[in-house]
């Protein structure tokens, strides 16, 4: 297996691995079978596609003959003799019109391969994408943006040259090798023995060290680049932390660590190539000299005639062509399966998480939530999180999870997302088992606002619209209203057409938060997750918003991640985590009363504790 890690940047420098999943060795066979999966689409085309060029290549391999005939039938009829020219210029027409046969079927070829391979890189590109957004919850929290999206565009290039490579490149050099080698051994036996031992040598040796030897040097080259882009990705989506810090030189130099990096391991790996092209030449220089001397040894002997001198050179330099461009071909072929794996690895991968075969769409219903025995282990990890957790939230309750950091709170929301699938029990909404729903229409009708929403940079309307694209644009200006978005909103110079810019960074945190806010009322959901939703929120506007997330709420199931529990003291329970248990619950005031509960002692953190202790702080001042 191949464990591949990108850079953190840390104060420590040291490096984080990327998946929470070692990456597996992509084999030959599945790069065989990755490339039949998308040809395969199309056979008959491809196949005419293959007899076009197969036809251009036979072609390709009678030119030599000719060449020899117009060279015997000169020297035969003498120089002036109308007799010799007659035949020479029959056989240069011949010569001329396989040449223009050539490049029609070549070119009728080529423009049919260039339709042919755009429609599968499309739809790599497209199939990828779709596959990766499906992957888990965890899988994404364990790799970077910027390497992902590297390695789908890299790999779809390099899948390009991978196909063009075999189509243009090594299936005509092949076939004029064996094509014009049994032609050179009907014609020329030992120049033709010569020339199929050194085509075959050529070959052996340069599969050989483009496998053994440069493969695994791309391979590194790879992978170098790869983390190149992590490491940019991670610069830029930071950029306004490293600005805040004047971090700059920091990032500078961490970059050019990694960059110096891809740059040593690129050199090692262009240079080895270069050094494997000059052996390369050097065997093309010696079956140059052995075809032609061993032609001139039998014209010496009485066996071979000039022309034939004439065939063996042609010969030579239309196969040393096909050779000289192998080596290339089989040194890029390598290089676009380094480049391949990764995107031949999400084709190979198996999510976690999968909707069950013939799965139905989730139903809404009033909103009730089951937690039926329900075990739960993070991958990695010896020790559950959850163990025969038994819970029952009635149709439009509104539940607050609060708890220490790690208790469980927010693995609880996304189980019930089906972000990760329980590993014992089961969770029903609605009476529906979530694990045989289809996954989208069950997130469909659980409607989040995160505690730091990410926007996309697309207009303030379609984010606004992003949980209900259908709804038109009443519906998105009732939402904003409602969530005191349309005041700011409407004040832009393009209002709801303004685009927020990556992640929203055009908008500040309370303005996003809003925005999220607008987003959670379109969607209409029954069972809504609030993530601490106003803690983004200056005072006033938390104030109008609270009002808002009341009849947001009104009717519907509710859970509140609490970070700050003087925002849940109207919860209808409040549960108390703490190690993958629920210690505790009821109301705010039932709880409160407890001396000594969990809950009262997180109270007091946040209230008398903190107050008691600005006190201390304050005596020992004076």
């Amino acid at each position: 297996m191949l464990l591949y890690c990108q850079p953190f940047i840390g104060r420590d420098r040291s490096r984080v691995c990327e998946d929470s999943v070692m990456l597996k060795n992509v084999t030959y066979k599945d790069i065989g079978r990755f490339s039949w999966h998308y040809w395969k689409r199309r056979k008959k085309f491809g196949a005419a596609i293959v007899a076009l060029m197969a036809a251009a290549t036979v072609t390709d391999a009678f030119i030599p003959i000719f060449t020899g005939r117009i060279i015997d039938a000169m020297v035969a009829g003498g120089a002036g003799s109308e007799q010799g020219l007659d035949a020479a210029l029959k056989y240069l027409a011949i010569f001329a019109g396989l040449g223009l046969l050539f490049n029609l079927l070549r070119w009728s070829a080529i423009a049919l391969w260039a339709k042919f391979a755009v429609k599968i890189l499309y739809e790599i590109l497209t199939e990828a994408t779709r596959k990766v957004m499906r992957f888990s919850a965890d899988w994404h929290a364990n790799a970077f943006a910027g390497g992902t999206v590297r390695k789908i565009t890299r790999g779809m290039w390099a899948f390009d040259t991978f196909e063009d490579t075999l189509f243009m490149g090594i299936f005509p050099a092949l076939m004029i090798m064996s094509g014009m080698t049994a032609m050179l051994i009907a014609l020329l036996p030992v120049v033709g023995v010569f020339t199929a031992f050194m085509a075959i040598m050529y070959t052996t040796v340069s599969v050989w060290l483009a496998v053994k030897v440069a493969a695994p040097l791309f391979r590194d080259s790879a992978a170098k680049d790869t983390e190149v882009g992590a490491t940019l990705a991670d610069i830029m989506t930071g950029i306004a932390t490293v600005k805040s810090f004047g971090s700059e030189k920091r990032e500078d130099r961490l970059f050019e660590r990694v960059a110096t990096d891809w740059r040593s391991k690129s050199i090692k790996a262009w240079l080895t190539s270069e050094h494997i092209n000059l052996l390369r030449g050097l065997l093309r220089l010696v079956m140059m000299v052995g075809m032609v001397g061993l032609t001139v040894w039998m014209w010496r002997n009485g066996q071979a005639s000039p022309g034939d001198i004439a065939l063996s050179l042609t010969s030579f330099f239309i196969i040393g062509g096909y050779m000289r461009d192998i080596g290339m071909h089989i040194a890029n072929l390598q290089r676009s399966i380094s480049d391949m794996e990764d995107v031949v690895e999400f084709w190979l991968r198996e999510d976690e998480v999968k909707d069950a075969p013939g799965a139905p769409a989730f139903v809404r219903g009033a909103g009730e939530i089951v937690f039926d025995r329900v075990a739960f282990t993070y991958k990695g990890q010896k020790n559950a999180l959850f163990e025969d957790l038994d819970l029952r939230i009635a149709p439009g309750e509104k539940i607050a999870l609060v708890g220490h950091s790690g208790s469980g709170k927010s693995t609880f929301v996304k189980l019930l997302q089906r972000l990760y699938d329980v590993s014992g029990g089961e969770i029903r909404i609605d009476g529906q088992n979530i694990a045989l729903v289809q996954q989208e229409t069950l997130r469909r009708a659980v409607a989040l606002v995160p505690q730091e929403p990410i926007l996309f940079h697309r207009s303030l309307a379609d984010n606004i619209a992003y949980g209900r694209p259908e709804a038109n644009m009443g519906a998105i200006i009732d939402a904003a209203k409602k969530a005191y978005a349309h005041d700011f909103i409407a004040a832009l110079p393009e209002d709801y057409g303004t685009l927020v810019g990556e992640r929203g960074v055009k908008l500040s945190g309370g303005e996003r938060q809003r925005v999220a806010i607008a987003r959670a009322i379109l969607s209409d959901a029954r069972v809504l997750i609030l993530d601490e939703a106003t803690s983004s929120l200056d005072s006033i506007s938390e104030h109008y918003i609270q009002r808002a997330l009341e009849k947001l709420m009104d009717g519907k199931t509710t859970i509140t991640i609490a970070h700050r529990l003087s925002t849940i003291q109207n919860a209808d329970r409040i549960l108390v985590f703490d190690k993958g248990r629920i210690v505790e619950e009821g109301t705010h005031r039932e709880l409160i009363r407890r001396g000594g509960s969990h809950y009262r002692r997180l109270h007091d953190v946040q209230s008398g504790g903190m107050i008691k202790a600005y006190t201390e702080l304050a005596g020992a001042a004076e």
